[in-house]
């Protein structure tokens, strides 16, 4: 059946060679987009939210749980980056390894993972500048800093952000990097100065109660601060602009991993060990949990560091989505302009600008928590697809170079579609219906665009 098209991996270098991204990425920069995108939101943010709601100070489980989850899905995708150094990351591998349904489905949750998980970035930078503004003296307006269900009218600091990031996109890859590397110097001086800060204030009292949720709650706490660990799937959607794939890749994904799961797990032992888990729901825990600890110039320290961490994580979310849609377009599945590259800049700069008002819209108008599970489910099963691929790609062509080969695959990859398909069962009893709804709308998408696209896309296509 058609739906069923695979796509060489011929096909796939001819595509890339006709409208070539500018390679300008190194291994330490990959290392770095992978830092800047997993520490961000989901340290800041989430960690005092998922506390709040499901795990209590058992949220250092929850981060261990999914990182567990991760390794193996990093394993996996590191195989198949190496194999396929392309933009677009696990829709490009699900293309080559299963065909265009299953390419399209990955596709679609993607964008769950990237424009969601944007959205919920930019809401949560909201937060933490708001936080600043107040402590300096300047009150924005409450109906300008909450979303309409909160009792606002808009989310303005977070659609402002998410434009700001989208010119920044515009103007180049290399800029970004330059970016990237400033604001993940910034912010995870601002973790070490958490760390330090709060240390001496943790108060066992505060852990007595360790898991008031039990292990369900810990579960569905690893579910929903699971997008938080998206960076690795970021760094493979820079695969095209990267000067040496074969190598730098699986030290991107690989390394960026390991690194924040080590952060994650320590920030989150010390954040509920100082003040007590019921207090941590709000947009600011980090800032606000030395607050209340008397440590207010550790707090402006720290919030300061958040802005900087979540603008880096933005960057890399927005770029991430813009280059999925990129690669989509130029295999015929989604409109040629979303491929069409700035004469300049050789960025794909509409597709950058659609994402950015689309982020800016979404932020502006809705909670925070709704597009944080929302955006761990695109996350999960994207993971899972890769594990699945990269067992497909071993039994379908064995005869291609791996530069790098996940070891004990026939383990690896299993472990890591069980566990994944473990936390997106959790998070189905939150999520569940949104999600369904989303996966439905996309199947619809996909079936009226394949009717109506222009025949000359399904010939050049067939061609390659």
């Amino acid at each position: 059946m058609r739906i069923f098209y695979k796509k060489s991996l011929d096909a796939m270098h001819l595509s890339a060679q006709e409208r070539p991204l500018k390679k300008s990425l190194g291994a330490f920069d990959l290392l770095l987009l992978g830092i800047g995108c997993v520490i961000g939101t989901g340290i800041f943010v989430l960690t005092g939210q998922a506390a709040a709601h499901y795990a209590g100070p058992a949220i250092t489980l929850s981060y261990a749980l999914a990182g567990f989850a991760c390794v193996f899905a990093a394993l996996a995708y590191a195989e198949l980056a190496s194999m396929v150094p392309l933009a677009g990351s696990a829709y490009t591998y699900a293309y080559v390894s299963m065909g265009e349904i299953v390419a399209w489905a990955v596709g679609w949750g993607l964008m769950l993972e990237y424009a969601v998980g944007a959205s919920t970035v930019a809401a949560g930078w909201s937060g933490y500048m708001v936080g600043i503004l107040r402590v300096v003296g300047i009150h924005l307006p409450a109906v300008l800093t909450k979303v309409p269900s909160d009792g606002g009218i808009i989310n303005l600091p977070a659609v402002l952000i998410a434009l700001f990031v989208g010119l920044l996109l515009v103007r180049g890859t290399k800029e970004g990097a330059v970016v990237n590397r400033f604001l993940v110097s910034i912010k995870l001086g601002a973790i070490f100065i958490f760390i330090a800060v709060a240390s001496p204030h943790i108060k066992a009292v505060n852990w007595e109660n360790f898991m008031p949720f039990g292990w369900n709650g810990v579960a569905t706490g690893a579910g929903a601060i699971f997008f938080a660990y998206v960076g690795f799937d970021a760094v493979a959607c820079a695969a095209e602009e990267c000067k040496n794939p074969n190598r730098d890749l699986p030290i991107g994904i690989i390394g960026s991993l390991l690194v924040c799961t080590l952060l994650y797990i320590t920030v989150a032992g010390v954040l509920t060990g100082i003040v007590p888990f019921s207090t941590l729901n709000n947009p600011e825990p980090l800032a606000s949990a030395l607050r209340a600890n008397g440590s207010n110039i550790g707090s402006a320290l720290v919030a300061t560091g958040a802005i900087a961490g979540m603008t880096s994580v933005l960057l890399v979310l927005m770029y991430g989505q813009s280059r999925i849609f990129f690669v989509m377009s130029r295999d015929g599945l989604l409109p040629q302009f979303f491929s069409i590259l700035h004469k300049r800049f050789q960025t794909p700069y509409i597709s950058s600008i659609i994402i950015a008002v689309a982020v800016a819209l979404i932020s502006g108008l809705t909670p925070i928590r709704t597009m944080g599970d929302l955006t761990s489910m695109g996350t999960l099963f994207a993971f899972i697809i890769v594990a699945i691929g990269v067992l497909v790609m071993r039994s379908t062509r064995p005869d291609i170079k791996r530069p790098f080969r996940c070891p004990a695959v026939y383990i690896v990859a299993p472990i890591a579609i069980l566990s994944c398909g473990f936390l997106i069962f959790e998070l189905l009893q939150t999520t569940g219906k949104p999600f369904a709804i989303w996966g439905a709308f996309g199947l619809v998408v996909y079936f009226s665009y394949r009717t109506l696209r222009p025949q000359r896309q399904i010939e050049v296509r067939d061609a390659n």
